[in-house]
């Protein structure tokens, strides 16, 4: 049997390769103490008060088929979100729902990314360290994938700016992350304009995760397609974002995709052949979710201080940053699986390497060098988690303050 070579030089994916990594590590707790799993970025605080109610009242409709663009009432939710949030005004043609954000940042790829650029194989631009659904987006339209290093030394985003233009003019697509997964970074308004300019110079489209963007240290991080707008080149980006991070409603699988109106026409057409449209109880519970700002409020400072914390654990170790936005730490050690192994085995706790994160590019990997760790549990956990990481990984290397 033949099959398709444009998955074949995919790695294993993070979380089974860190099983392996770990399989044969008995891990070393204390009397009393209990395993903490710092790996996945799946929110651990409390769902929203009215997501019960809700779906209790709407369970008759799922002996409904949904609309698969999603029910008018909730693409209004999701629009009057974006306009307290972010300032714009998106008329429904131009937003469709998703399952998850993932569902979308692949997807739009398949009905966006054309077979040629200029008369080459077109190239989607990655940031390295990344989502790794960007790469495997690349992969199923036959694109070149490449990867930007997005280190301390570009602060943490890639440079797009500084590509040969002969590159940029065969970019399909650039992803962006902002907040950044791993790292936290936020691209600020200088930052987006930047990359919309080249958008525009070059023709490619912008695809802007920013399913973090609710999470913040103090100031909200802007949209990119709210940058867009302004600049009257809307269409240059398509944005995306979901419940999961916003309202601790990961297993809801509940997103949105928006953008210009070709664009998402498109996305929709494919949708209506390919995709699975939110079950109609799914949709009233997220209808609900981007009507409230409230409980975002609140879960946004739940967050706050835990950076607090890990500021106050960690700040003083050499080349720690803190956290502008999102729930990653992104910690720099010698090397992250070593890393990875000692602190399950010292101390009970995982964490993810940060080259599970990455591509090796011309021999180097951007993620090799740190540890990625998600802040999800309460402020009591992650307060005994951090403080335990410490004592494993940096008090040798510090003036032992904790």
């Amino acid at each position: 049997m033949t099959f398709p070579e444009r998955f074949s030089n995919l790695p294993e994916y993070a979380f089974p390769r860190l099983r392996a990594l770990l399989s044969d590590i008995q891990p070393g707790l204390a009397p009393g103490e209990s395993p903490m799993v710092l790996t996945i970025g799946e929110p651990r605080h409390a769902m929203p008060d009215f997501v019960g109610p809700v779906m209790a009242d709407s369970i008759g409709q799922f002996a409904k088929y949904p609309p698969n663009e999603g029910a008018p009432e909730l693409l209004d939710a999701i629009a009057g979100w974006l306009g307290r949030r972010h300032g714009l005004d998106v008329t429904p043609d131009r937003l469709m729902v998703l399952n998850g954000t993932r569902e979308g940042l692949f997807n739009a790829a398949l009905a966006l990314c054309p077979e040629t650029k200029n008369g080459q194989r077109p190239a989607v631009l990655v940031p390295n360290p990344f989502y790794q659904v960007y790469a495997v987006a690349a992969a199923a339209v036959n694109a070149d994938a490449v990867f930007l290093p997005a280190t301390p030394e570009t602060g943490n985003l890639p440079d797009y700016a500084a590509l040969d233009p002969e590159l940029l003019d065969r970019v399909a697509i650039a992803y962006l992350c902002s907040p950044a997964n791993p790292q936290g970074a936020m691209a600020d308004r200088a930052y987006l304009e930047q990359l919309v300019t080249l958008a525009d110079r070059h023709d490619f489209l912008i695809f802007s995760d920013e399913c973090y963007s609710e999470i913040y240290r103090d100031t909200p991080p802007p949209s990119a397609l709210a940058i867009a707008t302004d600049m009257g080149l809307a269409d240059r980006v398509v944005m995306f974002n979901s419940l999961s991070k916003r309202s601790n409603l990961p297993g809801l699988r509940s997103g949105f995709a928006a953008g210009g109106r070709a664009q998402i026409a498109k996305m929709r057409q494919l949708r209506s052949f390919a995709g699975a449209p939110l079950p109609l109880p799914v949709q009233r519970v997220s209808q609900a979710a981007w009507s409230d700002d409230a409980h975002a409020d609140a879960n946004r400072a739940l967050y706050q201080v835990k950076y607090d914390i890990a500021d106050r654990i960690l700040g003083n170790i050499p080349g720690y940053l803190p956290i502008d936005g999102g729930f990653f730490l992104w910690l720099p050690v010698e090397d992250g699986e070593a890393a990875a192994c000692k602190l399950w085995e010292q101390a009970g706790i995982q964490v993810l390497p940060g080259a599970y994160l990455s591509r090796d590019v011309e021999g180097h990997n951007p993620g090799r060098g740190f540890i990625r760790v998600a802040l999800v549990a309460d402020a009591e956990q992650t307060e005994t988690a951090l403080t335990r990481l410490r004592a494993v990984l940096y008090d040798d290397m510090t003036d032992g303050r904790g």
